[in-house]
């Protein structure tokens, strides 16, 4: 008997930002994995089941949760943002390509989310508004000097930079160190951006130039945007600026 598991992303913490798709997808399922806050933030049913775990026990979960669905289970595995952008649906599908067979068979579906990078540019304005990529900083899975080439690769090419993962007690440099690094090849006046559990009561976005960018600055709930050279800042007399990169390019290819 083949279950089924689904894969959810709960958008940045603000429910109003949660979509129809993910709160049918959740009402349909019966066992819950996800990290401990992100758990939290469900409300469910007395017959719908829960089993948290800690953010860095991505495969186990995955496949703790495919064994069950390969049961017959209806089961729903939980991410904050997009499950899609460095979460839990490339943990999934890893899981299922290492995995037994019949784990193959089980239905499953990735609904998408609010990632971070996107309501933090929502606050901001549209420094999204250009050619963008984004990087996880978190050299855990892959070693920092890869990260460094392509700190460099993205400012040479001139694309507006997402951050995730920015900093953690066990990682207290590396976003300094990307600054550092991202100095030598753009302009000290490009905006960044940090933006704090965007959408939420304890919201926080607040915008530097790359000149005075820290990395103290951010926590990992937060994600930080840095603009490019083409990258332009709207002030506003009592209000914070906006910030936006022009849909055309006039620059030096």
């Amino acid at each position: 008997m083949t279950g089924s598991l689904t894969v959810v992303g709960l958008g940045p913490g603000n429910p109003d930002q949660m979509t129809p798709e993910a709160l049918a997808a959740i009402s349909a399922a019966e066992d819950f994995f996800g990290y401990f806050p992100y758990i939290d933030r469900l409300n469910l049913r007395a017959n719908q089941r829960r089993h948290a775990s800690d953010n860095r026990e991505e495969l186990v979960r995955a496949k703790t949760a495919l064994e069950m669905a390969a049961k017959g289970g209806k089961v729903c595995v939980v991410s904050g943002g997009d499950p899609g952008v460095f979460a839990m649906a490339a943990a999934v599908c890893e899981a299922i390509d290492e995995g037994p067979v019949e784990w193959r068979e089980i239905e499953l579906s990735v609904v998408p989310g609010v990632t971070a990078m996107l309501a933090v540019a929502a606050k901001a304005g549209a420094p999204l508004g250009h050619d963008f990529c984004a990087i996880s900083l978190s050299n855990n899975l892959k070693p920092w000097d890869i990260i460094e080439k392509r700190l460099i690769a993205a400012a040479q090419a001139g694309f507006v930079m997402a951050f995730y993962n920015p900093i953690s007690k066990a990682r207290p440099r590396q976003l300094g160190e990307a600054f550092d690094i991202l100095r030598a090849h753009l302009p000290g006046t490009v905006p960044v951006i940090f933006g704090r559990a965007a959408g939420r009561p304890d919201e926080a976005i607040r915008i530097v130039p790359l000149a005075e960018a820290q990395g103290d600055m951010a926590d990992m709930a937060t994600c930080v945007i840095v603009g490019t050279a083409e990258t332009r800042i709207i002030e506003r007399d009592g209000n914070r600026p906006i910030v936006y990169s022009p849909r055309y390019f006039k620059g030096n290819a």
